[in-house]
Parts: structure tokens; sequence; C-alpha cells
């Protein structure tokens, strides 16, 4: 793969190109990486409403019918349910962990296991969450994913 990057003062916005003989995954999972970026949801916290990045979230979990969406030190809430936000971020790196959270793959510091096919993941800001034992299939999926993407692993 190469990489050309070129400065532009009269350019007003970032553009990208990517270049390909054949579309595949790898080039799929690059665009859904680089659309990430700009890629945001509408949370509130305190009566004010937020954009957040997709990229700065670490994990969103459903509490007593409330969806709350976790950065490294912040916790805000969002209108939106947490399958409906499944389904938008899956691409971006996603993945349910439990029924009641889905965890941003790229915020995993590391897994452990735990008695009853459970997981422990601690992330990249010290929390930790359980993966239950009925997501295994699917986290180790999006790790395989994560992992070749991230260090050309095939």
């Amino acid at each position: 793969m190469k990489i050309k990057t070129e400065q532009d003062y009269a350019c007003n916005e970032m553009e990208i190109t990517v270049k390909y003989s054949k579309m595949n995954d790898q080039v799929r999972h690059m665009i859904d990486f680089l659309q990430s970026f700009d890629m945001k949801i509408k949370c509130d916290s305190e009566n004010e409403e937020r954009m957040v990045n997709v990229l700065d979230i670490y994990y969103i979990e459903c509490v007593d019918k409330k969806t709350f969406v976790y950065l490294e030190k912040t916790v805000y809430h969002t209108s939106f349910r947490l399958y409906q936000l499944k389904d938008k971020l899956q691409k971006y790196g996603f993945v349910q962990i439990s029924k009641s959270c889905i965890l941003n793959i790229n915020a995993l510091e590391s897994i452990r296991p735990l008695l009853n096919s459970r997981m422990e993941a601690a992330l990249k800001n010290g929390e930790k969450v359980y993966i239950n034992r009925n997501y295994l299939i699917e986290v180790k999926k999006a790790l395989r994913q994560s992992e070749s993407e991230r260090y050309g692993v095939i």
C-alpha cells in the first residue's frame, strides 16, 4: 500500500482518495474507518446537547431503559436505543458484549477469562466491563477483524 500526502493551503476541507483495483473487505474496512472520523452521536449532559465522536466512545450501556455513552472520563445520556446504536456502529468496531452493552473494540486493553464462560474486558481508561458467554463468538470475530486491520495480520 502506498500512502501519499499533499498539503494544499487553498483546501477548505480534507479530501481523501482511496484507489483500488478490486473492492474487497480490506478496502471496505478502510473506508468505514475513515468515515468514522466524522460520525457523531447526539448526547446530552446537564441540559446541554453535545455531539460525541464515535472514536471517543469506550462503550454504550442501557440501564433502566436509559442509554448511556461512556467516554474516557465522561458519561453522557442519549435518546437512541441500544439496538439502534448497535446497528449504526457495528461497522466502526462496536460489538455487543451483553444484553445491555456494546463495546468499542478499539478501546479494549485486554481480556481475561472468568468463571461460567464469562470474560472480563479491561479498557484503556482502566474500567472493566463483562462479556457474556452468549456474545463471545461475535467478540472474538470482531477482535480477529480488528487485529488484521491494525497489524496487517491474516
